[in-house]
């Protein structure tokens, strides 16, 4: 049985996901100053790839648990990572990039020194699913 975690998102994050393209297409075609007709559709073209990119990291950014994984898909970008690997789960409001559309994030450590932020919505159901997840080792994992 498989667990979907959804993103917990942020309305800055909205607000600049799809502001900054805007202000860069207005910024593009106010630099160009020329009727390039040529010009101005490929300025739109890079904003719509830009709002098209920010459209699937918003409506793809979840975190599954499946058996012995914990998979992190987040637009073009996805993370497997065995659970019997995470040493650590603690909270953060860390800005760094990272899989999560919220700074409510939990900062989870695994390997030997990898890191991962994500920002499930559910951050208590998130925590239950994956402690039953875990197996029992002679050190408990800091969770």
């Amino acid at each position: 049985m498989e667990n979907v975690f959804r993103s917990k998102v942020d309305w800055w994050f909205v607000a600049a996901g799809v502001a900054a393209p805007v202000v860069l297409l207005d910024f593009l075609l106010d630099g160009l100053n020329a009727p390039d007709k040529f010009a101005e559709a490929a300025a739109a073209l890079i904003v719509l790839v830009v709002l098209g990119l920010f459209a699937w990291i918003y409506f793809s950014t979840r975190y599954t648990i499946t058996g012995d994984f914990l998979t992190v898909k987040s637009g073009p970008f996805s993370w497997i990572i065995p659970i019997e690997d995470i040493s650590s789960v603690e909270p953060t409001r860390n800005g760094l990039s990272s899989p999560a559309l919220s700074l409510d994030r939990l900062l989870i450590r695994y390997g030997r020194s990898a890191e991962l932020m994500i920002s499930p919505k559910d951050k208590a159901g998130f925590m239950t699913e994956l402690k039953k997840h875990l197996k029992p080792t002679p050190h408990p994992a800091n969770l």
